[in-house]
């Protein structure tokens, strides 16, 4: 598992959906520690525009035009990443790192 990483997660907590993409943002050395979780940004097929989202598609494995949604982070337990669809391009990891920026205030 690595950060940038999309993984499809079955009945994620608090979603209505059966299934939705994740997208793995904690930073290496979490990923690759013995916590149980991970920090990840939920991708959702609405884009709304926001310096907060980052637009994906099918070059990341995904059907259709989507959105990572930085402003909704939550943590997953590993276990629950088995189902890989796809990872970023170094040039989409540098647009997450500064979505993430922006919504979480730092700069």
């Amino acid at each position: 598992m690595r950060r940038g990483e999309l993984y499809r997660v079955r009945r994620p907590p608090g979603d209505p959906k059966p299934t939705r993409v994740f997208v793995v943002v904690s930073r290496q050395a979490v990923v690759d520690s013995r916590y149980s979780t991970v920090i990840c940004a939920p991708v959702f097929t609405r884009r709304d525009g926001l310096s907060t989202e980052v637009e994906v598609g099918p070059d990341e494995g995904l059907k259709h035009p989507c959105s990572i949604h930085c402003d909704a982070l939550v943590s997953i337990p590993k276990a629950s990443l088995h189902d890989y669809v796809g990872s970023l391009s170094a040039t989409q990891q540098e647009r997450l790192s500064g979505a993430l920026r922006i919504a979480l205030g730092v700069e």
